[in-house]
């Protein structure tokens, strides 16, 4: 099983329009990634394949095995 889960059902969540969907729930869901160091919302970086994550308040790249990432319902 995956690391995206539903924040309500804790199912496992699919990929739909440009974005994260429950199945089981049938809503769309949010991902938040967070900084480790000062806990503010960080934006991801894609390129060549690989994903990056930058905190804009640290102004720095993370490592993605110590951000911290939240499910948020949008209902």
């Amino acid at each position: 099983m995956s690391d995206n889960v539903c924040p309500d059902c804790q199912s496992e969540l699919s990929w739909k329009d440009d974005g994260y969907y429950c199945d089981f729930c049938q809503h769309t869901v949010k991902k938040h990634v967070f900084c480790p160091d000062c806990e503010h919302e960080m934006e991801k970086l894609q390129a060549c394949g690989s994903a990056s994550y930058f905190c804009n308040f640290c102004n720095e790249l993370k490592s993605k095995s110590r951000i911290t990432i939240c499910f948020e319902s949008v209902q």
